[in-house]
Parts: structure tokens; C-alpha cells; sequence
């Protein structure tokens, strides 16, 4: 059984480039005692892609030489873990590759849904995100304004909308005219601002002129320190993400002013990962289900055709190609 691997050729020091990767192939391995033999069927493509070619993060780094890791939903082929039968689907870190050998403690079983690409959007890591980040965190009220940058994006999209189920005003920020037209009209947010256009501080005020109770950030940067001068009193800052600082050079200091700003405004600004949540994990895919078939939740979904693509792929989501959650299907 041959396998395809896209390795780390080298850390990149500036720009994610196709010269950073390439493509071997081998043969699977077999599972040994407590391990299951896994064929990927989609890899989810995530800023955090690039996060992790920087160094430690939430998990190790991913050295030059090595399979590029990513998250993926597969299935198992043969097992030698007691808790796993062949056809069994899982949600692991398998890495970039047709097939992976992992110990049973590194997968989690997933349910048969159709189509599987919700297993990685809405029902996965970006759907629970959205929802645990927004409601765990921002715990926003009806009446309140929600911000959300990279609002076009896996994550930002459920925000927005899961935003309005909770009777708030919701604004997003998304680079592009079409982006920000696609927010209002399609998934019902109140305004959207086009970070490409200008100044975002001067748009975002007129968007929310009652100010900021929730920003839901996953960018840093220039626009976290927009959305921080808006803040509320009592306002609540939710972490997700720094994609600004994630694809280059490393990033020079961060905004000034923030800890005296804290103080003064009583904010709360939290970081979080979404594992830290998976023991409610079940209850929230419910409600989300439920939100799904009353059709108040939306899903944009950008599947990408081949493993050979994973790096142009990645390369594309962190230059803003994607409108959703982006991955790509490795297998049938």
C-alpha cells in the first residue's frame, strides 16, 4: 500500500512558499499493538498551519525533514486497539500523507455524517471553536455588539452567526468588497467592514457606534488595536488567533497602552484552545445541529482536490483566498 507524504523541506523565515515543501512516497507502515493503520480522507487546512513552522506552540513544532503535520478525518483499515474496528472514522493528527499509523490514545472516533466535510467545519474543530470561544469567553447578551475579524473565514462565519442566534449585533472584518457583501446578505450580520479599504478604526466606529461589548479576534495586529479602542467597558476580548503575525518575519511589539486600557475599561481578554472544551464536546455539536437543520446556521465549505495541492492550498488560506473552512480531500 503506497503513501504519499508532503514534508517540511525547511522552516520558512519569511513568506510560505511551495519551495518549502515536497512530496515523497513510501509504503504504509503497519500498526503494532494499541496503534490503528488510518487512510485520510480530509485534511483541514488551519492558520495554525503556519503557527506551528514557527515553533512550540499548544503542541511541538514542526521540524524541517518531518511530514507536515495537520488534522484530518479518517478511517481506520486495520487495528490493533480494542476500541477500533476497520471503518471506523476519527478526527487525529495525522499530518499530510495518504495514510497514517497512530495509537488509539491519538484518535477520537467520529460519527458517520453526511457530507463528511462537516466532520471539519461546522461539526469539527472550527464549528467548536466558534461556539465554545464565543460563548464560553465573550458570553455575549442580546443587544450587545459582537466583532470578528477574518469574519469570512472557518471560524469567523459560525461567529457572526451564532452572534445573531443570540439576538446581538454582530459586524465583521474581511478583506474584500465581495467578502463583506457575502456577510450582510448571505449570513445576516448587521455590517461588515473591508480592512482592505482604508482606515479600519474610522469604519469600524461608524459600524459600531454603540462600541464594543465582544471581539472575537483572530487576526492581532493593527486590527486587534482598532477593536481595543472601541472596547466597552466591561467589555470581553476572545483569542483565537494572531494569522497577522503568522507568515512572515516575527512581529515587532505589541500594542501599547493595552494593560493601562485594561484597567480603565475592566476588560476581559482571554486566549483559549478548543480542546480545553472537548469534554463538553457533544452538547455543543447538538446545538449546533439543531441551529443547522432550522437553517440558522449557514456552512460555506472550500474543499481543495488532491493531496499534491495541500501546499498551494495552505499558501492560498493564509493570503485570504478562502470564503470558509478550507481542506482537502485526500481520498473517497
Amino acid at each position: 500500500m503506497k503513501n504519499r507524504q508532503i514534508v517540511l523541506v525547511a522552516r520558512p523565515k519569511g513568506k510560505l512558499g511551495l519551495e518549502h515543501f515536497r512530496m515523497v512516497e513510501g509504503v504504509a507502515p503497519e500498526p503494532k499493538e494499541g496503534e490503528a493503520l488510518l487512510r485520510v480522507h480530509l485534511i483541514s487546512l488551519d492558520a495554525a498551519n503556519r503557527a506551528w513552522m514557527q515553533g512550540a506552540t499548544y503542541r511541538s513544532a514542526v521540524d524541517a525533514g518531518s511530514v507536515m503535520a495537520g488534522g484530518a478525518i479518517a478511517e481506520v483499515v486495520t487495528s490493533r486497539a480494542p476500541d477500533f474496528r476497520p471503518g471506523d472514522l476519527v478526527f487525529a493528527d495525522t499530518g499530510w500523507q495518504d495514510h497514517a499509523v497512530l495509537a488509539a490514545k491519538a484518535l477520537m472516533k467520529v460519527p458517520r455524517i453526511e457530507p463528511m466535510t462537516h466532520l471539519l467545519s461546522v461539526y469539527g474543530i472550527a464549528g467548536l471553536t466558534a461556539y465554545f470561544g464565543l460563548l464560553r469567553i465573550g458570553q455575549p447578551q442580546p443587544g450587545e455588539t459582537v466583532v470578528v475579524s477574518a469574519a469570512a473565514g472557518s471560524v469567523g462565519s459560525f461567529v457572526g452567526q451564532i452572534a445573531k442566534i443570540k439576538g446581538c449585533r454582530v459586524v465583521g472584518i474581511a478583506g474584500g468588497a465581495a467578502k463583506c457583501d457575502w456577510l450582510v446578505k448571505e449570513l445576516g450580520f448587521d455590517a461588515a467592514v473591508d480592512y482592505k479599504a482604508g482606515s479600519v478604526h474610522g469604519t469600524l466606529k461608524a459600524a459600531a457606534p454603540s462600541g464594543i461589548d465582544v471581539y472575537f479576534d483572530n487576526v492581532g495586529g493593527d486590527i486587534l488595536e482598532a477593536c481595543l479602542a472601541l472596547m466597552n467597558v466591561r467589555g470581553r476580548i476572545v483569542c483565537c488567533g494572531a494569522v497577522s503575525a503568522y507568515d512572515g518575519a516575527a512581529p515587532a511589539a505589541g500594542p501599547r497602552g493595552v494593560p493601562g486600557l485594561i484597567v480603565v475599561k475592566r476588560l476581559l481578554m482571554q486566549g483559549f484552545i478548543v480542546t480545553d472544551y472537548f469534554a463538553e464536546r457533544q452538547v455543543a455539536v447538538a446545538e449546533l445541529q439543531r441551529w443547522v437543520q432550522t437553517e440558522q446556521l449557514k456552512i460555506e465549505e472550500d474543499v481543495i482536490q488532491g493531496l499534491e495541492n495541500t501546499p498551494k492550498a495552505l499558501i492560498g488560506l493564509l493570503a485570504g483566498e478562502n470564503r470558509g473552512k478550507r481542506m482537502v480531500r485526500v481520498s473517497e
